[in-house]
């Protein structure tokens, strides 16, 4: 019979029924100080409001079985109950004296339930799958095994515990936490209004313009490294802190287009988005911004070349049913500039120039054309022109190397034809005389 009582007293105070020195006034004793300071733990109290039912603490899980969690521990199931939880919680330190120990304790108490609450609560159900903010277009990423750094926190992205948004125009990552203290804008937005390069080989102005602070966060930054390191951005000039400048490595299109240097440099993490968004698109026009590069750069007068020859195919497509069937122009459908002009170019183009690879595949597309032109396609062939300086040769074609075009008729000839006859082009003489008829013609029908 004493050892039930001192079992059921374990039950409820956590004494050890097989301890036999001590006597029935220290178990009783003992299990008093073991609930009061139980309760002390937990912001309970028998003399407050709310906690005076037995079955209130019950439901609180202070009377334990084998089977119950440690002291201490919420036993809470859903997400309903961990609400009700903390707004009672709440309750509890509004009505405890302030300052006090035991609502000190259930401050703790109530940190825990709502870190609880962010655990098990479904992330989808208060973050939106899309965030437009300073002009990004965040969408919530759904991989959970990709590890990612944060470009605001520069901290790691574990995809498994955290939420986390890319932006879809400039690749942007960041926690969902860090949304709401990003402050640069979407580069793509730049990219769109204001599609160009600095062509100024690193525009340096020093810190003292930026009042030592970093160009994008305005944190404070020094050369010394206190309080952080300022890290030069060689494409803007411009100094950013560790955060912000993560040394990156770009080819830099101010250092390509006036020294034909490729080296990578460092650059900030907002200039390496910018040029990785820029780096296919034709902004930079050579002849104009450095002429004397064709000069020094044989690979660029090749190219030169083969573009203006597909310029002059482009009309043969156009107007041929098979070629359009065959989607040939397609060939280009990476480099439509290509089929534009031959005067624009993007830094991707002059970083294959330097590479060897464009001059490849041009010059293989070039070959193609040319074949459906002149060899398979009977329409084309049709359209060719014969040399009317010497009225002998094959059927001549614009892009024939040994071949030159009339600038007002477009007619074509024999090269060594056309610049040995002194004369103009019998072709443009011909469409003078008949304009001439044909404005003489209605006059002489009134005279007569």
């Amino acid at each position: 019979m004493e050892c039930d009582e001192k079992l059921v007293r374990f039950r409820q105070a956590h004494l050890n029924p097989f301890n036999k020195q001590l006597g029935q006034g220290q178990h009783d004793q003992e299990a008093g100080d073991d609930l009061s300071c139980r309760d002390s733990l937990l912001g309970l109290s028998h003399g407050d409001p709310g906690f005076q039912c037995s079955e209130r603490v019950m439901d609180l899980g202070l009377a334990e079985d084998h089977f119950s969690r440690p002291v201490g521990l919420f036993l809470a199931s859903d997400i309903q109950q961990l609400r009700q939880a903390i707004e009672e919680c709440k309750q509890v330190i509004l009505e405890l004296p302030e300052h006090s120990e035991r609502q000190k304790d259930a401050v703790v108490r109530l940190i825990h339930l709502r870190l609880k609450l962010q655990e098990l609560k479904d992330p989808s159900e208060d973050e939106p799958n899309i965030r437009v903010l300073l002009e990004h277009r965040f969408y919530k990423e759904k991989s959970k095994s990709v590890k990612q750094t944060c470009d605001k926190c520069n901290a790691i992205i574990w995809g498994l515990i955290q939420i986390w948004y890319t932006c879809t125009g400039c690749y942007y990552r960041c926690h969902s936490k860090c949304l709401n203290l990003i402050s640069k804008p979407c580069v793509r937005s730049k990219v769109s209004h204001q599609a160009e390069y600095e062509l100024s080989i690193c525009p340096e102005t020093g810190l003292d313009s930026q009042d030592y602070r970093c160009a994008e966060c305005r944190a404070p930054i020094s050369l010394r490294g206190m309080p952080s390191e300022a890290r030069q951005c060689d494409y803007t000039g411009l100094y950013y802190c560790g955060n912000c400048h993560w040394n990156d490595l770009a080819v830099i299109p101010a250092r390509v287009i006036h020294n034909w240097d490729f080296e990578p440099r460092k650059v900030s993490r907002c200039s390496m988005r910018y040029l990785a968004l820029m780096v296919s698109r034709p902004v930079l026009k050579l002849r104009e911004i450095n002429p004397l590069l064709f000069n020094y750069v044989e690979e660029l007068v090749e190219i030169r070349k083969l573009r203006q020859d597909i310029l002059l195919m482009k009309p043969y497509f156009i107007t041929c049913k098979e070629a359009m069937e065959a989607r040939l122009l397609l060939q280009l459908q990476d480099r439509q500039h290509f089929v534009e002009n031959d005067e624009m170019y993007s830094l991707q183009d002059l970083i294959d120039i330097q590479a060897g690879r464009l001059s490849c595949s041009l010059t293989e597309i070039h070959t193609l054309f040319a074949k459906h032109i002149k060899l398979d396609c009977e329409r084309c062939q049709a359209k060719g022109f014969v040399c009317e300086l010497c009225k002998e040769g094959d059927v001549l074609f614009p892009f024939d190397s040994h071949t030159s075009v009339c600038t007002d008729c477009s007619a074509v000839f024999h090269r060594d034809c056309y610049y040995d006859n002194s004369t103009t082009c019998p072709r443009c003489v011909r469409l003078s005389l008949r304009k001439q008829s044909l404005f003489r013609g209605p006059s002489a029908e009134e005279q007569a």
